[in-house]
């Protein structure tokens, strides 16, 4: 079988939907070697080297002209002799030849149909109409949770047998065992505190860190934050930090591996997000045998599993309630965190190659 990718999220995005392009690629080339993977975009970057060093994985160049990646990546992929396209991040090319391809298209939220403030009016009307067109187009939809297949259903009104939910996992590094002194290292090097709690991801309202600094008012407890700053909300956290003299230690220019080893340092990671597609942070905590305290809404309880600990993330004194508990409570971190460690083995490379191999197989 030959499968063929808009790669573009590969080359252009570290984080994000460029972890789940990168990702998804490498686990199929490896569990399923004998395809064919064609990465298609205009040019390659550092981003995606490795992916391309795998010996069934090739780079394509599209077509160039006005708007190629919309007008020219399908008919490439085509030309190509590809059985299959997917598009990772919610979109699809507009124009196709006569040549027979079955088209899969990746929708990871439609959190601006659930939080339209956090979106301008203009790009909200873009996403939702890719999104919609996308979402005829294709043969087949992957939902990367029950959430996102529920929204799909709600927002876009497709017909939910056209829907597949395939999890995604999270980079490998946070699977592997690092040495007391890597951890040494690593936490020399950021001068992190002897315990501490972690948050990482976006600094933004959506994030909700704001209501976790307030959280932590009068408690000593030191919090480490991973993750870029928008001004504007930034901001407020900074005001609340310095009015109540809270610790707080906000981190950049961290590496994959460095990433890894703080989770493993700190005593508990707490994301309680209002809303997400799915929460990689979760499962990249878990898989780091960090115990873990998220939000009780959206898709959160299903990357979090049983045993994470869940608050209300609009309710300040329950996220303090909960991080007190867990903080003062050693054999209850331990517990948690080896059940979590059982329970995310369900996101791992090979169950999630397996899942996506089958609807690539279902329609060829």
């Amino acid at each position: 079988m030959k499968i063929a990718y808009d790669a573009k999220r590969i080359f252009s995005s570290w984080s994000g939907l460029g972890n789940y392009s990168r990702d998804l690629v490498r686990v199929l080339a490896t569990y399923f070697p004998d395809n064919q993977y064609l990465l298609f975009n205009k040019k390659k970057s550092e981003r995606g080297e490795a992916i391309l060093k795998l010996p069934n994985v090739t780079f394509v160049q599209t077509t160039k002209g006005t708007l190629s990646r919309q007008l020219n990546t399908g008919i490439d992929a085509q030309n190509n002799g590809a059985d299959i396209f997917h598009g990772l991040s919610g979109e699809l090319p507009l124009k196709w030849n006569s040549k027979p391809i079955k088209k899969i298209v990746t929708i990871h939220d439609l959190i601006f149909e659930r939080f339209p403030e956090y979106y301008t009016w203009i790009d909200r009307k873009i996403h939702f109409w890719k999104f919609k067109k996308a979402s005829f187009s294709a043969d087949k939809i992957i939902a990367i949770s029950e959430q996102t297949k529920r929204d799909i259903i709600q927002f876009l009104k497709v017909n939910e047998n056209k829907i597949e939910v395939v999890y995604q996992g999270c980079h490998a590094g946070f699977k592997e065992k690092q040495s007391e002194e890597i951890l040494k290292q690593i936490k020399e090097k950021f001068n992190l505190p002897e315990k501490f709690i972690l948050n990482v991801g976006t600094i933004e309202p959506r994030k909700n860190l704001l209501n976790v600094v307030k959280a932590l008012k009068d408690s000593k407890i030191p919090l480490v934050v991973v993750g870029a700053k928008k001004p504007k909300y930034f901001k407020l956290i900074e005001k609340e930090i310095e009015k109540n003299k809270i610790e707080v230690q906000f981190l950049s220019g961290v590496s994959m591996e460095e990433l890894a080893g703080i989770y493993k340092l700190a005593e508990i990671f707490i994301y309680p997000s209002f809303f997400e597609g799915f929460g990689i942070p979760v499962i990249e905590a878990l898989f780091s045998e960090t115990v873990v305290i998220t939000s009780n809404t959206s898709c959160l309880p299903e990357a979090g599993g049983p045993d994470s600990v869940y608050v209300n993330p609009y309710n300040v004194n329950d996220i303090k309630a909960k991080i007190l508990f867990l903080w003062e409570n050693e054999s209850e971190r331990k517990r948690r965190t080896e059940k979590g460690l059982q329970f995310v083995q369900k996101f791992n490379d090979e169950v999630i190659a397996d899942e996506m191999m089958k609807v690539y197989e279902s329609l060829v």
